[in-house]
């Protein structure tokens, strides 16, 4: 009898599965060959809604060493991505990106429609009437009544970031009465002239330009060298807008839902923009666009984020008592977040950028009036186009 033992063989390793797409094997992910990753979209769904929270999102402990430089040392996330310090912190799209939709996200829910210090009633019977007027004095008098309501509560808009929408709204609103009165007294003087009686009262009229009355089939607006199919479809729109402003005055808030995340939208055109503009203003340091764009991205993921803490003070003041010690230190902190905004813009740039001071505050200046101007412009076409899509 053979005591012997029989040799110990190692077992082969397991042999690594193939990619699909041209058959090397599959050592990780992705195919080292092609880059196909292994996890295709033809899976669960719960799979692929849990992968795109995790890519958009993301938020793991790299947050927590991200938000409180991001918020407090300018400049500093900047000059680490830089230095290439980067996979400790969220990436600057990413971020920007998170920010900016719960900022706006948290402005919806802090704006109070019943004690809005800037809600104005449409259908204000001052400047609803103008068109119901029988003489030019009476006319005339609605029209400057209706132009100092409009004004007055024009003036009184808070300084918040929808301002300058706000301010368009008001000066088309008194436009418009403007324009109705002149339409009204036209009316008039044709029937004294004639010998006819006043003419009944306008139903509501909606005029652009100096073409007089709008309408989508008797009076259009005609666009210079534009097509007919264009033309047709910016007047659906103007008719559209007309259409609305009908149901802004029944339900003002659906108003205020289709503006308020209409910004985040101009934001986001803005980013490029501004990156642009940093690229003329530091054409001599010879950097990439995209440096400037991590540059801009991480300025307005900073805005974005002062911007959710100023609405969150906002909305806090609405669970405490009016002039309590409580309401008015969230008043001081809604002041220093905004007085720090350009204050923190301002060290960002000469950190980042690294010239002198009057260097620096030249260009400052000179960027922040060209983007104050783009703002405007931007939060301005928000405005419009929430009248249109809402």
């Amino acid at each position: 009898m053979n005591d012997t033992a029989a040799p110990i063989t190692e077992s082969a390793p397991p042999t690594p599965a193939a990619c699909r797409n041209c058959g090397a094997p599959l050592h990780g992910p992705h195919c080292y060959a092609c880059g196909q990753p292994v996890k295709g979209l033809v899976r669960p769904l719960g799979n692929l809604f849990g992968d795109l929270l995790d890519s958009v999102f993301n938020v793991d402990t790299r947050i927590l060493r991200t938000i409180p430089p991001l918020f407090a040392k300018p400049g500093f996330l900047t000059n680490e991505y830089f230095a290439g310090r980067q996979v400790r912190y969220v990436t600057p799209v990413r971020l920007f990106f998170f920010l900016c939709i719960m900022a706006f996200f948290l402005a919806r829910l802090s704006i109070d429609e019943g004690s809005n210090p800037i809600n104005v009633n449409l259908n204000d019977p001052v400047a609803g009437e103008i068109g119901a007027a029988t003489t030019e004095a009476d006319v005339i008098t609605r029209r400057d009544a209706a132009v100092k309501r409009l004004t007055e509560a024009r003036a009184k808009i808070p300084e918040t970031p929808g301002k300058a929408g706000a301010e368009v709204g008001f000066d088309a609103q008194i436009d418009q009465a403007s324009r109705n009165a002149d339409i009204r007294l036209k009316q008039l003087r044709e029937a004294a002239a004639s010998g006819a009686t006043p003419p009944p009262p306008m139903e509501d009229t909606f005029s652009i330009g100096n073409n007089g009355v709008w309408d989508e089939k008797k009076n259009p607006v005609h666009l210079p060298g534009a097509p007919k199919f264009v033309d047709g479809w910016f007047n659906q729109k103007i008719g559209r807008a007309k259409h609305n402003i009908t149901r802004i005055k029944a339900e003002p808030g659906q108003y205020i839902d289709a503006f308020v995340g209409a910004i985040p939208t101009a934001l986001l055109v803005l980013v490029p923009l501004f990156a642009l503009m940093l690229k003329l203003a530091f054409v001599f340091k010879r950097r990439l666009y995209m440096e400037h764009l991590v540059v801009s991205l991480h300025s307005h993921a900073f805005l974005s984020l002062d911007l959710l803490l100023v609405f969150a003070c906002l909305a806090s003041q609405r669970l405490v008592a009016s002039g309590s010690v409580i309401d008015g230190i969230l008043d001081w902190c809604v002041g220093l977040l905004i007085a720090w905004m350009p204050i923190y813009l301002l060290l960002m740039q000469k950190r980042v950028y690294g010239q002198g001071w009057p260097m620096t505050l030249l260009k400052y200046l000179v960027l922040g009036t060209c983007y104050m101007t783009l703002l405007g412009f931007a939060i301005s076409a928000a405005a419009i186009a929430s009248l249109v899509w809402m």
